[in-house]
């Protein structure tokens, strides 16, 4: 069929003509924002899941719910940056945010200081000034300059969520991968979280992140668990997953035969980045509107090359021998979570001796801890991957040992 009318869109955090089964996660960003403009408190959320089922999609779904309500918006992906760089990505974000909620020539005195905090946020940042420029005000000493992370991001959404208050709005940050955050920084958003919550003031924070970011929340500040509701995203059903293919179909009229929406469930498990990705290759080959079961199955290795191009091997890509070794066996003993030992048995080795090869997997993402001695695989289907990319388990000898140091 016509590759201009494809109607499935297979790129990263790109929305879907057709959002499915994210009713329940929908409703209740609805009613956080709701109970907050009437100034009562509510459980923010942390989204959570696997890679590719559409986390940040459904960051986009709230976005434009907020903005429909008026609230401003602070968006931010989270990446591995020091303090530093965070507290002047976020602040640079914050800045815009307290523009939208008022133009400076009608800035009131809630406005002012908001604005003298945040330059005083900035300074802590940038000695010389340059980041803030464009905030012709004063720093307010005393505010936002203790040269704690914690401190001075509570004083800064503070002093906004006072200035938006008096305006009858609300700001809402929306940041994606929240688990790169370090220790430091996710012990900060939290407190500052906590803070509006207390004073009642309309800031919250709806994160999205792989499935460890529940525990490393609790680890930063105990009562994170009070804070957040940690609500996980998964593959749909298989209803819903048919109507991911179906009804962009329908927009084109076209159709599925119900075997071919079975056998797409049994490919695909109903994850929703791999439907888009079968979607799009089963339009590229489909001579009829009324696609088949032969049409998926010839449209199988289209859609395998390119999940095996474009969404695993580029994690794959950036491990070192040692880490695929441990990775593929894993996927030797299949794709649920697999015990430390048992991986370390797999490899002829022993818990201890690859403890950090475990530890560096979690770090880069790769892996996960559903419960304490196990790991998973943070991408659905990546041990039938690891399969097809090394077909055998080799396992690159141990180091020579020197006096003092451990064995690799």
């Amino acid at each position: 069929m016509d590759a201009l009318s494809n109607p499935y869109t297979p790129n990263a955090g790109a929305e879907p003509q057709a959002v499915v089964g994210r009713d329940d996660q929908l409703g209740s960003f609805d009613l956080l924002l709701a109970r907050i403009e009437r100034g009562r408190a509510e459980q923010s959320m942390i989204i959570t899941g696997l890679r590719g089922v559409g986390k940040t999609v459904l960051l986009g779904q709230f976005r434009s719910k907020a903005l429909g309500r008026r609230w401003v918006v602070i968006e931010l992906e989270v990446s591995k940056n020091d303090d530093l760089q965070f507290r002047r990505d976020l602040g640079a974000k914050l800045r815009t945010a307290l523009y939208e909620l008022s133009p400076k020539a009608r800035w009131t005195d809630r406005f002012k200081h908001a604005a003298a905090v945040l330059k005083s946020f900035s300074v802590s940042v940038d000695p010389d000034g340059t980041w803030s420029a464009g905030l012709d005000v004063e720093a307010a000493e005393g505010f936002a300059d203790h040269h704690n992370l914690a401190m001075d991001l509570t004083d800064v959404l503070v002093a906004l969520g006072e200035a938006a208050s008096e305006q009858g709005r609300g700001v809402v940050l929306l940041f994606d991968e929240v688990q790169f955050l370090s220790k430091i920084q996710l012990e900060a958003v939290i407190a500052a979280l906590h803070k509006m919550v207390q004073r009642k003031l309309p800031i919250t924070m709806v994160a999205a992140g792989l499935p460890q970011i529940a525990e490393l929340a609790g680890d930063a500040k105990s009562y994170a668990e009070r804070l957040f509701k940690f609500p996980s995203i998964g593959n749909l059903s298989a209803a819903d997953a048919k109507a991911a293919l179906q009804r962009p179909a329908e927009e084109e009229d076209a159709s599925y035969e119900p075997a071919a929406l079975d056998e797409a469930v049994a490919i695909t498990g109903g994850y929703p980045y791999f439907l888009q990705e079968l979607g799009y290759a089963v339009w590229t080959v489909a001579d009829d509107p009324t696609i088949t079961r032969e049409d998926l199955l010839a449209a199988l290795p289209a859609y395998e090359s390119k999940l095996d191009e474009s969404f695993f091997r580029v994690r794959l890509d950036r491990a070192t021998e040692l880490q695929r070794a441990y990775l593929r066996a894993m996927a030797e003993l299949g794709p649920e979570p697999q015990k430390a030992s048992d991986v370390a048995d797999a490899m002829g080795r022993t818990s201890t001796n690859l403890g950090p090869t475990r530890a560096e997997l979690i770090n880069m993402g790769l892996l996960y801890t559903p419960e304490h001695g196990f790991a998973a695989f943070t991408v659905p289907h990546f041990d039938k991957f690891l399969k097809r990319a090394i077909p055998t388990l080799v396992v690159p000898p141990l180091k020579t040992r020197k006096r003092g140091q451990a064995s690799a």
